[in-house]
C-alpha cells in the first residue's frame, strides 16, 4: 500500500529557506565577531578610564 500525500522534491536547485537563513546567521556572527575583535582595545581602554575614574562608585561625585 503506498502513502498518499505531499512528496519531497529532492532534485531541486537552488537553496532552501532553513539553508538561507543557516548562512545569514553565519555571516551576521563573523561581521558581529569582526566589529568586537576591531573596537576590543578601545573598549579596553574606555573600561580602564572608567574604573580610574571610580566605576559605579563614582555615581556621587560625577554627576
Amino acid at each position: 500500500m503506498k502513502r498518499a500525500g505531499r512528496t519531497v522534491a529532492r532534485g531541486r536547485r537552488g537553496m532552501s529557506g532553513q539553508r538561507v537563513l543557516k548562512a545569514e546567521a553565519a555571516l551576521v556572527g563573523g561581521v558581529a565577531l569582526a566589529l568586537l575583535c576591531w573596537e576590543l582595545p578601545s573598549l579596553r581602554r574606555e573600561v580602564r578610564i572608567w574604573r580610574m575614574a571610580g566605576g559605579f562608585r563614582a555615581g556621587r561625585r560625577y554627576p
